[in-house]
């Protein structure tokens, strides 16, 4: 995220007890070349191997949406959120999206991704199959009014992409992205929304 000439990237550490708690960290930076890790690091420690955090503004407030359970020791595979007003103490665990299908590890909730388009917020979602063969590469989209609250029925589309990411070109024109495990690199394609808006 860059904000008020400041550069501020989320990634997740592992546990070294292999309990399946994992903990978010940050490090920031004044130009994107040098980075320091913060030293109040972590900044919250959640499970079940919860990762892929994603911050957005909404409002007054950032928020950060992420892959965990519900529980944290292994349950329904859940898009989690916490919001904060200064991009470095973040608020108590709440819950985006809750999927029926329970487990640890990578779930069905994988690389949430949110984008607002005027009054709806679309959230990403990867591996809402990754139990059925061949259906790595498969995004599905939900849209809700509320960006702290999609169901599995807000579900709006699909395509073939893992890990997909949303881009916004300085000309205005959108991407997605699609990447992972023995995909041959970062791919990019046009993406275009039907909903009247641009």
């Amino acid at each position: 995220i860059s904000h008020e000439d400041h550069h501020y990237m989320f990634y997740t550490a592992g546990s070294a007890a292999r309990d399946g708690n994992f903990r978010m960290h940050l490090a920031t930076s004044p130009d994107m070349n040098e980075w320091t890790r913060d030293t109040a690091n972590p900044l919250f420690v959640d499970g079940f191997e919860a990762r892929d955090p994603m911050v957005l503004r909404v409002g007054s407030a950032w928020v950060m949406y992420y892959t965990a359970t519900e529980p944290a020791s292994g349950g329904k595979h859940v898009v989690a959120y916490r919001t904060s007003t200064d991009l470095f103490n973040w608020g108590p665990r709440g819950l985006a999206f809750v999927d029926a299908v329970e487990g640890t590890g990578a779930g069905t909730t994988e690389s949430p991704f949110v984008v607002q388009r005027g009054d709806h917020f679309y959230l990403f979602l990867s591996m809402r199959h990754n139990y059925i063969p061949g259906y790595y590469a498969d995004t599905e989209v939900f849209r809700s009014r509320d960006p702290f609250c999609w169901r599995p029925d807000d579900l709006v589309g699909r395509f073939d992409a893992h890990a997909a990411e949303v881009i916004r070109d300085v000309d205005g024109r959108w991407y997605v992205s699609h990447c992972g495990w023995y995909q041959g690199g970062v791919y990019l394609a046009p993406l275009t929304w039907h909903d009247g808006l641009d």
